[in-house]
């Protein structure tokens, strides 16, 4: 891939004092925190680069980030404490099948301390001699503590040109949802009850849903799953067109669901969440879902290409807040949601920058959170000590534009347990460089340090 040249921007000083003074008006508001909170920033250089990263921190403070390998075909694993710099575990999909994994990636550190990845795998089919996507599941028990994955059971659960899974875990329940993107692009869900060593398939949160499923077949873009512990409903959120409309004529999703299961993902009731003017597109890249696990409040967040916005439900997403804009200031243009939440704390994390448009190629990005401790009053927080990226960012998938992807399409939020401080997992393309000069992306680790 031909990649564009490295470009090093330095933030005005007029620039900083804007997006401070927006930053002081918009935390002054009740219920946002009294103050910005404060991060660090720890690059996680590789040789081989990585892009696309996803974080989950455990009940014990166990962080264990992930991050798709720039060369290699490969996720990559780091594990480590909240707050201390994680240490590089190696390729956790190397040895899946008969494929090559590193297309797209997540993880999470289950509530019995297992930690369950699924990852995007590529294979050849000797039977049909096509090449096809396959859905990974890798289980690691609490014990395997070495770097070589050698206790993890790995399996391949779906090799019907799936795309794009999503993980989370309700105690040994374990659910993985992905795309069929073979037929018809609806999303489908497997369960496991013994903590990821077998799977089943279970129900479809897009199919019987009437008007829902009509919009969203053939047209839909999924986002993570939620599990609400205490409940124990799943929760999977989408953006999808409208029907005889939008159908099959244009990737621009104006609609924003959530698919709520209350038994263990057999059947789905759909929520509408948001609705835009038609062709607006709320997928740029992934809407977001989360759940509080100790007030069980659902929080959904999307972007339109210009502000990112969040809703909330308070009786387990059968209805919804009104949506807020977040982003604001120095962030006009924002882009990625990544979501948290925990003890009314709520974290959504975003890529801004204060050009008019996400296509501009001088935009300067930086990566922010937008923190309430009410879920409805936020203080926006740039957390980049310097930009990560300049330049177009493209939502388009592999239809972008070469040097306009490096950021690939997501990178996450979580919330620590037992201090309640956030932990971002970003991209950055500006750090290193491949041998012709190009930009290597590199993952780098945000921490919140007060």
């Amino acid at each position: 891939m031909k990649l564009a040249r490295r470009i090093v921007i330095v933030a005005t000083v007029a620039a900083v004092l804007v997006a401070a003074a927006a930053l002081a008006t918009h935390g002054a508001r009740a219920g946002a925190p009294k103050s910005a909170p404060a991060f660090t920033n720890t690059p996680l250089l590789l040789p081989n680069g990585d892009s696309e990263p996803a974080i989950t921190i455990g009940s014990d403070s166990t962080m264990v980030v992930s991050g798709l390998s720039w060369q290699l075909f490969q996720t990559n694993i780091w594990k480590g404490a909240f707050g201390a710099t994680p240490a590089f575990q190696g390729g956790i999909d190397t040895q899946v099948g008969a494929g090559v994994g590193g297309g797209d990636a997540d993880t999470e550190l289950g509530a019995t301390g297992t930690l369950h990845t699924t990852t995007l795998m590529f294979f050849f089919n000797p039977a049909t001699k096509l090449k096809q996507l396959g859905v990974s599941a890798i289980t690691c028990p609490r014990a395997d503590t070495s770097n070589t994955f050698a206790n993890c059971t790995s399996q391949i659960i779906d090799t019907t040109q799936a795309d794009r899974s999503w993980v989370a875990s309700d105690g040994k329940t374990v659910f993985i949802s992905y795309h069929d993107s073979g037929s018809s692009t609806t999303v489908h869900m497997q369960r496991s009850d013994d903590d990821g060593f077998t799977w089943r398939r279970v129900g479809d949160p897009i199919v019987g849903q009437g008007g829902a499923t009509g919009s969203a077949t053939f047209n839909n873009d999924n986002g993570p799953l939620a599990v609400d512990p205490v409940a124990h409903i799943v929760y999977d959120v989408y953006s999808a067109g409208q029907a005889s409309v939008q159908k099959g004529t244009s990737g621009n999703f104006n609609q924003i669901f959530v698919s709520r299961s209350a038994d263990g993902g057999q059947t789905w009731t759909a929520s509408l969440v948001f609705t835009a003017p038609l062709f607006t597109a709320l997928n740029n890249v992934f809407p977001t879902v989360a759940v509080d696990p100790l007030t069980g409040t659902v929080y959904a967040a999307w972007s339109d290409a210009h502000g990112v916005s969040i809703a909330s439900s308070r009786d387990h997403g059968a209805t919804w807040s009104a949506a807020q804009t977040v982003n604001t200031g120095a962030a006009a243009t924002a882009v990625f949601p990544a979501l948290a939440a925990r003890g009314g704390t709520v974290d959504l994390a975003y890529y801004g920058t204060s050009a008019a448009s996400k296509d501009d190629p001088g935009a300067v990005w930086n990566t922010y959170l937008a923190q309430s401790k009410n879920g409805s009053a936020f203080v926006q927080t740039q957390i980049t000590a310097h930009p990560n990226h300049v330049g177009v960012i493209c939502t388009n998938g592999t239809g972008c534009a070469a040097g306009t992807r490096n950021l690939l399409d997501l990178f996450e939020v979580a919330i620590d347990p037992a201090s309640g401080r956030a932990a971002v997992i970003y991209t950055d393309d500006t750090l290193t460089t491949d041998s012709s000069g190009s930009p290597l992306p590199q993952i780098t680790l945000a921490q919140q340090t007060a």
